[in-house]
């Protein structure tokens, strides 16, 4: 069974969703209308950290998942546990600054990279052997 890859796809869903939460609070904030996404640089940082998160769903989670399968649970969930805190990381950066998202995302790529790679090292192993 695959519990703590389960705990780790629920966390980032969580975050994902906190991130929605986020862009309605910024809205209300700063007066943008729907289906309006821009207007306020502040509303478009706290926009654009909800879309980047989406746009990055799914490269992280089937390599999540197919990472814990061919490689195993636990090391899955530990370098997932990494993307959501790069997610994190890029959130509280991000929505400061734009200069300030880098560190986050390079966390949260580097990890997805790691997922990836060991998805495709993993099944192509399993198909050599």
């Amino acid at each position: 069974m695959y519990h703590y890859t389960a705990i780790v796809t629920c966390l980032a869903v969580a975050f994902y969703f906190y991130t929605s939460i986020e862009v309605s609070r910024a809205r209300a904030a700063y007066g943008i209308k729907l289906p309006a996404v821009s207007g306020h640089p502040d509303f478009e940082r706290v926009f654009r950290i909800q879309m980047n998160t989406l746009e990055w769903m799914p490269i992280f989670l089937p390599s999540l998942w197919l990472f814990a399968i061919y490689i195993g649970d636990v090391a899955a969930a530990a370098v997932g546990v990494i993307w959501v805190v790069g997610r994190i990381v890029y959130f509280i950066g991000y929505r400061e600054a734009v200069a300030k998202r880098s560190r986050g995302f390079g966390i949260q790529a580097m990890a997805a990279i790691i997922l990836w790679i060991g998805a495709l090292g993993g099944a192509a192993w399993r198909v050599v052997h």
